[in-house]
């Protein structure tokens, strides 16, 4: 077989693309649903897909004076381990992402940003649900008291972007959206990106 390179491949989606025949709700739970669908495939025949539907989610690179990020330690249930992530909490009904943004970083660690702006959106687990997170560099950071939601449990620190880069080397850091954006903020401080800027 020989190696093909993405110029090479054909261009547009439909050869690809799967239509939706038909679907059924199989569980509706406090946030997340799971749906059954039939589908078309390119070739004409048919499949099954099931999939969670996810109100989408935010996470902050939080960007200390000293040059630290805010990290959290947090147990995680579905793998039965304590986590280290970048700060971070799923959207509201019709909330704006970036007021999202705002609002986690102040519940869970007490800070507050005058500066503001976004990086990209991410989608952690494209194979079976429609997740996507935002996320967004957050600094000139203003230290306040936090307030965890009721059943929130966590410790916050801060730790160098290095350090953090050598956790997910060493593969301590397993969480998608913080190894992401310990390696994109390690480019832009290298001038590689540049986010755009929000008022």
């Amino acid at each position: 077989m020989t190696e093909k390179f993405l110029h090479d491949l054909p261009l547009g989606d439909e050869h690809l693309r799967e239509e939706r025949i038909s679907g059924e709700d199989i569980y509706g739970g406090i946030f997340l649903n799971m749906k059954r669908d039939k589908v078309s495939l390119p070739d004409g025949q048919e499949a099954v897909r099931e999939y969670l539907t996810h109100p989408g989610a935010v996470a902050i690179i939080a960007i200390l004076a000293d040059g630290r990020v805010l990290l959290e330690r947090q147990y995680r249930y579905p793998i039965a381990k304590v986590c280290l992530e970048i700060p971070a909490g799923k959207l509201d009904l019709g909330e704006d992402p970036l007021l999202c943004a705002k609002r986690e970083l102040k519940e869970e660690t007490g800070y507050t940003a005058k500066k503001w702006s976004y990086v990209r959106r991410i989608h952690p687990v494209i194979s079976y649900s429609t997740e996507f997170i935002d996320i967004y560099l957050a600094q000139e950071l203003e230290m306040g008291k936090s307030k965890l939601d009721e059943e929130e449990f966590l410790d916050v620190f801060a730790a160098p972007l290095e350090e953090i880069i050598g956790w997910v080397e060493q593969g301590v850091i397993t969480d998608v959206k913080t190894t992401i954006s310990a390696y994109w903020l390690d480019r832009y401080r290298r001038g590689f990106v540049l986010p755009s800027l929000l008022s």
